[in-house]
Order: C-alpha cells, then structure tokens, then sequence
C-alpha cells in the first residue's frame, strides 16, 4: 500500500458531512410535507456521500472490480443529477412550469436508469484496477461513460449551477435578499468544484484534487444553504428554500 498522506482521509470528512447535511434535508423535509425538491435534494446528498464513502474504501483499504464499479456509478452516473432536479423543482414550482419539471424529472430518470444498468452490465478490466485510487478507465464498454458528461454535464450544470447562479444574480437584483443571494452563489461555487477536481484528476492524474473538491463543495452548499434557509423571504418565490 502506498504512503497515505493527510489528504487521502479526506473523503471520510466528505462522507460524515454529507450524512450530517442528509439528517438536515430530511429534517427540515418532514416539517414541510416531504416537498418534491427537497427529497431530491436528500437523495443527491446521499449518493453524494455514498460516492466519497466509496471513495473512501478505495483509496485507504484497496480497490476491486466491485468497488470501482460502485464507486463510478454513485460518482459519474449520479453524481450531482438528484441535487440539479432538486434545483429544477424548486425553480419550477407552479403551473405549466410544474408539469415541465416533471416531464424532465422523468425523461432524465430514464437516462439514468439506462446508464446504472449499462455500467453494472459492463465488464471490467482487472488488469487496469488501481490498487488505492478509482476510475473509470477499467469499465470495459467504455461508451457507457458518454452518459457522464449527458448527465453531470448539461443537465447538471444547466439547473444545479446555472439555477443557482440566476437565482444569486435575481435575489441581488431585488434589494433586501443578500443573504439569499450569497447563499445561492455559494451554492453554484460548491456545486461546480467537484467538476473541476475531477477534471484536474483526469487531465493532470491529480486524485487529491478531486478529494478537496468534493470535500469543499458540499461544505458550501450546506453553507449556502443554511444562509437561504435562515433569510427572511423574499416578496416573490424563493429558491434554495
């Protein structure tokens, strides 16, 4: 086993904080009906700490075609996809917006289906295993990871970072919603972080980046989140509520 650096144990703090920030949604969703963005908000801080949790096992007690496996589909597959249709419900909440947010809940949920079943059919190449660090490289089909970018990319990115953004830049606009306004900015800071380790992971065999990334990105989001939580409301819907 290589030396571990302080670094490696980062993906247990990332595990413990996203069960924290679960027990929070799922409090605060209980209190107010159990609303459609909140439980996907609950379910992508689950996978999400399911993925580091994965992470985990990986990097400090070995990696296996199982493992990997796992590790890829709570990471690539679902990744940030509950938490960005958690930002699509809550930014279309009435009306015809409404029955738009549930034709694309479906319609990307069937993607996501699709995908989890190709990357649990895919073989896996035991010979490309690292021993202490994940990846996507041994899946053998490896057209299955075109649905990363699909998913993690431009669903996610267009109603997790990009919702975030334009409810920041809104609430600024409206006078008296600061706080809502930084909260949902650090929102999109968090949410788009983990996409920048990985990518410097990928391009630069930079694992550690991914680490502080996923770590440092849900720690803004429940920040962010708290802030929009605890701001009085403003005269027009809230997002990030």
């Amino acid at each position: 086993m290589p030396e571990q650096h302080w670094i490696h144990y980062l993906p247990i703090g990332t595990t413990v904080i996203s069960a924290l920030f679960l027990a929070a949604l799922l409090g605060r969703a209980r209190k107010r009906g159990w609303p459609a963005h909140l439980n996907w908000w609950a379910a992508g801080v689950f996978f999400y700490g399911t993925g580091t949790a994965f992470e985990s096992s990986i990097t400090l007690l070995g990696n296996s075609p199982t493992l990997n496996t796992f590790w890829y589909w709570a990471g690539a597959v679902l990744g940030a996809y509950p938490l960005a249709t958690g930002s699509m419900y809550l930014l279309m909440q009435r009306g015809r917006a409404r029955a738009v947010a549930n034709f694309l809940a479906g319609l990307s949920l069937g993607i996501v289906i699709w995908a989890s079943v190709f990357v649990f059919l895919s073989p896996v190449d035991a010979s490309a295993i690292e021993p202490h660090r994940p990846s996507g490289e041994p899946l053998e089909w490896q057209w299955v990871r075109l649905f990363s970018p699909a998913i993690n990319g431009l669903y996610s990115v267009t109603f997790l970072v990009g919702g975030a953004l334009w409810s920041s830049i809104n609430f600024a606009l409206m006078g008296g919603q600061g706080r809502r306004a930084l909260g949902t900015a650090l929102i999109a800071l968090g949410a788009i972080l983990p996409g920048i380790g990985g990518a410097l992971t990928r391009t630069h065999d930079l694992a550690e980046a991914l680490y502080v990334g996923e770590l440092t990105g849900i720690v803004l989001i429940w920040i962010g989140y708290e802030i929009c939580t605890r701001a009085p409301k403003p005269t027009h819907a809230s997002p990030q509520g």
